[in-house]
């Protein structure tokens, strides 16, 4: 009777062991006990969160924002103290007009240039038909003297007349020469001019761009973190005014590489949130990250050591989260979140 309940207790104990054991494995979802459903604890809520800076130096004249408040895009945050810039560009306007002025009497130059070269055509034309009188003059003369007719004298005068007539067309035409070298001149210089206008608008756009610049606005919806500027302030180009998070948010969350074997995009996922007494919210996963965590880090770790211990590595797994849901407004960047995906789906 002793032997049977001792062997009674023995197996008892053997059976209840062997319960515990696979009460562990299904609560670890160890095979044989593997479900479809893949967990993790390792996610959080993400946001493109965006850090607003000055892209110029000055001082604070307004903050038109307070801490945590809802903006919409366009809206001033933060105004510098633009009187520099409004000088600098009128500068620019000014320096602009004197650059068209310029320009402008180089067209008129050019065009007065224009008319000393049809003056100096008229002057060659009467130059020539002058030269032919003289030419035709001398044939004349040259042919009363061969006869005897005239004196010496006539054809002297007339030979004069001759070169005379030769000279005044080669200077007619020297002028010419001239006038139109003058027209290219102007033409040359007009280029010069039309650069140094077209230098002058662009100083004028790029002083407009830094008057627009000294106000800075929201670039999209969202909600403001804490307001870092105070009037008054001298800001350089890059100091951290404040932060603008989006309303719209996602969740990474951060499997097992073992975890992945059958995990892949559109899968149902649900979001137990921590912040809202754990309510669940539903997605689906949108895409895997093309590296572990690991490789993104600043000091990658060096596996290539002799004493080498494997760790199990995790991907970050981006879930989107299902439209028309009224605790998804809630969500803030950085919450943590527990995410389920099943695999099966």
């Amino acid at each position: 009777m002793l032997k049977i309940l001792k062997s009674s207790a023995t197996v008892a104990a053997v059976l209840a062991g062997c319960v515990g054991i696979l009460l562990i494995l299904y609560a670890w979802d160890l095979p044989p006990f593997v479900g479809s459903v893949q967990t993790t604890d390792n996610a959080y809520v993400r946001g493109s969160v965006t850090l607003i800076s000055p892209q110029l130096a000055g001082y604070v004249a307004e903050v038109a924002v307070q801490d945590f408040q809802e903006v919409k895009a366009g809206q001033l945050l933060v105004r510098l103290d633009d009187r520099i810039f409004e000088q600098k560009l009128r500068q620019a306007r000014s320096m602009l007009a004197g650059a068209e002025a310029a320009l402008a009497a180089s067209e008129q130059e050019r065009r007065s240039n224009e008319a000393r070269v049809a003056a100096a055509e008229a002057e060659v034309a009467g130059a020539e038909a002058a030269l032919a009188t003289a030419e035709a003059e001398w044939e004349r003369i040259k042919q009363l003297v061969d006869r005897g007719v005239s004196t010496a004298r006539d054809a002297d005068l007339a030979r004069a007349a001759l070169e005379q007539a030769r000279a005044a067309l080669d200077q007619a035409k020297a002028s010419l020469e001239v006038a139109r070298q003058d027209v290219a001149a102007t033409i040359v210089g007009r280029q010069s001019l039309e650069a140094a206008v077209q230098s002058a608008e662009a100083a004028v756009r790029l002083a407009e761009i830094d008057l627009e610049n000294t106000r800075i606005h929201a670039p999209q919806d969202g909600r403001i973190g804490e307001v870092g500027a105070r009037l008054g302030q001298y800001v350089t180009a890059g100091t951290q005014l404040m932060a603008l998070v989006p309303k719209s948010v996602w969740i990474n969350a951060n499997f097992k590489e073992t975890q992945l074997a059958a995990m892949k995009v559109g899968q149902k996922a649900t979001i137990t949130v921590d912040a809202l007494d754990d309510a669940v919210l539903t997605g689906h996963v949108e895409r895997f990250s093309p590296a572990t965590g690991a490789e993104f880090s600043v000091l990658k770790p060096d596996n290539a050591t002799g004493n080498f211990t494997k760790v199990t590595q995790r991907l970050p797994v981006r879930i989107e989260l299902d439209p028309d849901q009224e605790l998804a407004a809630r969500l803030a960047p950085g919450m943590s979140v527990v995410v389920s995906v099943d695999t099966a789906g």
